[in-house]
């Protein structure tokens, strides 16, 4: 009798030390679109065992749109978003309590793409062109705004709205002289079908906080050390992508065998994603880590945009306290 009651003993301490790891609450990460090269530190943290590493459990969901992302984040149906951030304010605005906590691609990569060789580099030189777009694209409010910074408006520049899923296949198959996208997405699919360069967003003062994480002010609250353990991971994975973006291919290859994915088109991907990390004002700093300079020029044409109405504070939409240095 005793002999069980020592055993009963060791399995109940067993149990208890055991409990934390196995108890831990999961933390689900709910990216803006079906798998591309920017989710490569997500999947190759995931493939290496990094998460769990931290001490997390992380569920990795693929998504149906930055806005759509944004939207479950806010309702509490995902911990984390990986959109592009430049939706945060408008959203805000709207009510919706999200912040970023983390941004990635820091550099603007709004991009309008056209033929590689076409005599374009300036807003302007769209006159007389069609752009083709979908409603729900980050680019929509901005449209106007963007054309208006080279002299044009719709009446000389014909915007032609599509259904996400006809976006590709027009630009592709000729019926526009250009796409409304972002350079590290756009730019690689594009160059088997119709080789393109870009005009970027900038070139019209228009700057967009690009690809990041958001969490819900509650979740920020509850769940602050998760949260930066996830950041931490992350500055880890992205740091060996810059090095190694073979890496990402393969993880992304192993975590998501039935999508189909071109392993050129991804490390093309990852490789600008990289390369759009920097702004003059984030150079040296650590990975994630945003400027309240960059975030400034962002709103200022949202405002001018209409996106967001005057007298807003720059530090209601975004934080750096998450990002260990």
């Amino acid at each position: 009798m005793k002999k069980v009651q020592n055993l009963s003993s060791a399995t109940i301490a067993l149990l208890i030390l055991a409990s934390p790891l196995s108890a831990q609450e999961p933390l689900t990460v709910r990216l803006d679109f079906s798998p591309w090269g920017v989710h490569a530190a997500m999947h190759l943290a995931q493939e290496q065992g990094w998460f769990e590493e931290a001490g997390l459990s992380v569920d990795i969901q693929d998504g149906r749109g930055s806005g759509n992302t944004l939207q479950l984040v806010n309702a509490g149906q995902a911990d984390v978003g990986q959109i592009q951030l430049g939706l945060v304010p408008s959203a805000r605005q709207g009510g919706a309590q999200v912040t970023s906590f983390a941004g990635f691609v820091r550099r603007t990569d709004l991009c309008v793409l056209v033929d590689k060789d076409a005599p374009i580099e300036k807003v302007e030189d769209l006159r007389g062109m069609t752009l083709v777009v979908f409603a729900a694209s980050p680019w929509a409010p901005y449209i106007d705004t963007f054309l208006a910074a080279g002299e044009l408006d719709r009446d000389n520049t014909t915007i032609e709205f599509v259904d996400a899923s006809a976006l590709w296949g027009t630009y592709t198959a000729g019926r526009a002289d250009g796409m409304m996208s972002t350079v590290s997405s756009a730019l690689p699919l594009a160059e088997a079908s119709r080789p393109s360069k870009c005009v970027t967003s900038d070139a019209a003062d228009l700057y967009f906080p690009s690809y990041g994480l958001i969490a819900s002010d509650q979740t920020l609250q509850n769940r602050a050390d998760d949260l930066r353990k996830l950041v931490e991971v992350q500055q880890r994975a992205w740091a060996e992508l810059a090095e190694n973006p073979d890496l990402g291919v393969e993880a992304m290859m192993a975590q998501r065998p039935d999508a189909m994915l071109n392993p050129d088109v991804l490390r093309e991907q990852i490789r600008l994603s990289v390369e759009y990390f920097d702004t003059p004002a984030t150079e040296g700093q650590p990975i994630g880590w945003q400027a309240a300079e960059d975030w400034e020029l962002a709103l200022e044409g949202m405002e001018r945009a209409g996106v967001v109405t005057s007298g807003w504070q720059v530090g209601d939409y975004f934080t750096n306290d998450l990002i260990p240095e």
